[in-house]
């Protein structure tokens, strides 16, 4: 009987065919990249309208982070608000200012398929003299038309809320 490939033959292609999976893994991330606008008529705001929600979000996507600035409306009428925060994939967390001047610890983590975003933020706020604490976990997903769709599930005093914000670019 005749050998058709030699050791090291089979060798290579085994390695090949490890780092070919390797790199078609890495490729099956989503990407959140660009410009999006909400399509409130797609989205599923909540009791209280998405008062918080972005009406404008732009990502930058690399390798081992994500920056996101969110424009929300202005409280009360006012003009709208910018905010940016750097998240890295492997759970760190990172600090940034809230709402009010409060504090906000973030992370952000892929799902095992990498076709979702997990960010997790905790906010702590002083109200009427007490300290409360506003957490919240945002899915970060595509639709099978393209839009960027980010489901909340949030939690405060106030009580458990969940909203759905579809986002199109």
């Amino acid at each position: 009987m005749k050998q058709f490939f030699s050791g090291k033959t089979f060798a290579s292609l085994l390695l090949l065919s490890i780092l070919l999976s390797a790199f078609t893994t890495i490729a099956t991330k989503a990407d959140f990249s660009g410009e999006w606008k909400l399509d409130e008529s797609k989205s599923e705001l909540g009791e209280f309208g998405g008062r918080m929600t972005a009406r404008s979000l732009k990502a930058e996507q690399k390798e081992s982070s994500i920056t996101i600035s969110r424009t929300t409306p202005g409280f009360n009428g006012g003009d709208p608000v910018t905010t940016s925060i750097t998240l890295n994939y492997d759970g760190s967390v990172t600090e940034s200012e809230g709402f009010g001047g409060s504090k906000r610890k973030s992370t952000a983590k892929w799902s095992a398929d990498g076709l979702s975003l997990i960010v997790n933020s905790t906010t702590i706020f002083e109200r009427d003299g007490q300290t409360n604490e506003f957490k919240a976990t945002e899915t970060w997903s595509l639709t099978k038309e393209g839009s960027l769709s980010i489901v909340t599930q949030s939690s405060s005093p106030r009580g458990e809320f969940t909203t759905k914000a579809v986002y199109n670019k």
